[in-house]
């Protein structure tokens, strides 16, 4: 008999709580470590809290919730924030999740009131919600981020508009550029980037409480004014497709893969340009690390760990493709899942553009090396060509050719295309002229190129005042 009831109070002693009559007993260990989310939803204590003073306000404006019920659970409310922010608040794994740690605390602190909070709500629009405005608050934060970037990309670029420097196809030199027409190829990479989190965003702004478990509520609740009060264009139109939506998420993942792809890109050129061979720009101490046994080594580890965040963001965006892709209406317990890579995911993108950004604003250029490598190799033959084409009036298929025996002419002697002899050029060439050399130098190849888009100085330096404008804001300002 001791025994039986020995058991019988071991039972209850596990018994769960927040599921009430039915479940007379409580979960198995292992579930109780599958089944909690709170180790990782806890991130989102602030979007939760003020969900629910918006939920309160509408409660007790339709009548559901009295006056004082209200007052009393925003009072407790702020009080559950104010711990949460202070580190006092302690966290239950038995409680599950953020909403039930939040909605138990204040129960402790205002009595049976607390409790009345989730009428006409359900966790599974609780937490539509929640990560909704999460992810809301995150595109703003990392939208600033990709400006902060962009000004340092684009102060740069103004700096470096007239220095030149080997352009790459194939990571052959091809053409001599600018190093800041370089640089503003990267402000419109992010500058796309932020167009589309802005477009994740626009798509976002809706907002799935109200919609309760899956199917509405029976209560007379006004979802217009709480979407408003959080900032929403609108309530979602669909209650099931309020709870088990889940694209914004894959939305903004796929956006900050995009991202990483492009932060990825840059760090692999930093990394290129800083090797020895290139000796194109250095970074400082702040930005690179030493060797445990070279000490002459300067490892650009900053921008080598930036470059392999991409990894884990791509890694995330097929983390979450996976698990919804199998998932019937409406909501499944799979759908918890989806908050790790989302915050990895978001934490990895933020690091990236704020040590990218750092890189930049750090590193120095060496013109000198710039310019040396852009003059060999012969990057001034394609000037050569274009030349016959303007002067000597020759097919661009025939000045192409003259211009591949002189350059083979060159390389056998090893020297420069403008070292070659008139007499030379004109065995090959004979309407060949003098004023060939004027084009046979880096400085008139850049400055030559001022079409729409090149690297031009001049074309440089009007597209660091139009970036100013268009993603900065700021006419003209330096």
């Amino acid at each position: 008999m001791a025994r039986k009831n020995t058991t019988a109070r071991a039972a209850n002693r596990r018994s769960n709580t927040m599921w009430g009559g039915r479940y007379k007993l409580g979960p198995a260990e292992i579930m109780e470590k599958i089944n909690a989310s709170i180790g990782f939803d806890r991130r989102l204590y602030a979007q939760d809290i003020a969900g629910s003073v918006a939920h309160c306000d509408m409660l007790v404006a339709q009548g559901i919730l009295t006056a004082k019920d209200g007052r009393d659970i925003k009072r407790g409310l702020a009080q559950v924030k104010a711990e949460i922010e202070s580190g006092k608040f302690k966290f239950s794994t038995k409680l599950e999740d953020i909403h039930f740690n939040v909605e138990q605390r204040l129960t402790d602190i205002i009595g049976p009131a607390g409790g009345r909070l989730h009428t006409a709500r359900s966790r599974n629009d609780q937490i539509a919600l929640d990560v909704r405005m999460w992810v809301r608050d995150t595109i703003d934060k990392v939208e600033e981020m990709l400006r902060d970037l962009q000004a340092a990309l684009i102060d740069r670029a103004d700096e470096y508009s007239a220095t030149i420097m080997p352009g790459f196809t194939h990571l052959q030199t091809a053409q001599p550029i600018t190093f800041g027409h370089h640089l503003m190829a990267y402000v419109e990479m992010f500058g796309r980037d932020r167009s589309r989190f802005a477009d994740c965003r626009a798509r976002l702004n809706e907002s799935p409480l109200g919609a309760a478990a899956l199917a509405g509520s029976p209560h007379p609740i006004d979802p217009r004014k709480t979407a408003k009060a959080l900032g929403f264009d609108r309530p979602m139109a669909n209650s099931l497709d309020a709870v088990s939506d889940r694209d914004y998420v894959i939305e903004f993942i796929a956006a900050a893969s995009t991202t990483a792809v492009h932060l990825s890109r840059l760090s692999e050129e930093i990394v290129i340009w800083c090797s020895a061979p290139f000796r194109f720009i250095s970074l400082s101490d702040a930005f690179t690390t030493g060797s445990s046994i070279m000490p002459q080594k300067r490892n650009p580890d900053a921008a080598e760990l930036t470059r392999a965040k991409v990894g884990r963001i791509v890694g995330a965006f097929v983390a979450l493709c996976t698990i919804l892709k199998g998932l019937p209406l409406t909501y499944g317990k799979d759908m918890q899942e989806d908050k790790e890579p989302l915050f990895d995911a978001a934490d990895s993108l933020e690091l990236g553009i704020a040590a990218m950004t750092g890189m930049i604003r750090d590193l120095k250029a060496n013109p000198e090396r710039m310019r040396a490598v852009a003059s060999a190799d012969y990057s001034v033959a394609t000037d050569l060509a274009d030349w016959l084409v303007r002067k000597v009036g020759l097919p661009f298929r025939q000045a192409h050719h003259v211009t591949g025996r002189l350059v083979g002419i060159a390389a056998d002697k090893g020297v420069d295309l403008d070292k070659l002899s008139l007499e030379e050029m004109q065995a090959v060439e004979p309407k060949i002229d003098r004023s060939v050399f004027r084009v046979l130098t880096v400085e008139a190849s850049v400055n030559a190129r001022k079409s729409l888009g090149g690297t031009a100085p001049a074309n440089v330096a009007r597209a660091v005042a139009e970036a100013r404008r268009r993603f900065l804001g700021r006419a003209g300002e330096r």
